[in-house]
């Protein structure tokens, strides 16, 4: 994905302005690397995305949070809006990733990617399975 660049900024939408792969945050001495920085010229805000292969941890959630405040107070400009941090990971635990976003920043969404498209029935079960959890939600 990383190195797709142009067809990833394609299927992001309009707006996004690449400003780094494997972008450096000196923290107090400290070197963190973002996997993808985009500046969206709509929204006038940076979008971080970071990539993960396995499952979402709750370290990788304070990391992001790490990120965006680096963002927020180094980078922002007078206009600018507060960033944007997706985190894409192969696994997405639903709860953990509710307890440790507990009372923290909403510009920071975990999902999960998949390497495939699902055949029909897993499609179809996962459906079936996000119409049943809206309906228990709006109980």
């Amino acid at each position: 994905m990383v190195e797709k660049i142009e067809s990833f900024l394609l299927e992001l939408g309009k707006g996004f302005a690449f400003i780094g792969r494997q972008y450096r945050l000196t923290v107090n001495n400290t070197n963190y690397y973002a996997d993808l920085v985009f500046y969206h010229i709509i929204l006038k805000c940076y979008v971080v995305i970071d990539l993960k292969i396995g499952k979402v941890k709750q370290e990788d959630i304070g990391q992001m949070n790490l990120y965006l405040g680096y963002f927020a107070i180094d980078k922002n400009n007078e206009g600018d809006n507060p960033p944007i941090g997706i985190i894409l990971a192969r696994e997405k635990d639903e709860i953990m990733v509710q307890y440790a976003m507990y009372g923290n920043n909403n510009n920071l969404f975990v999902s999960k990617y998949q390497l495939y498209l699902p055949d029909l029935e897993e499609l179809r079960g996962l459906l079936e399975r996000s119409i049943g959890l809206e309906n228990n939600n709006n109980r």
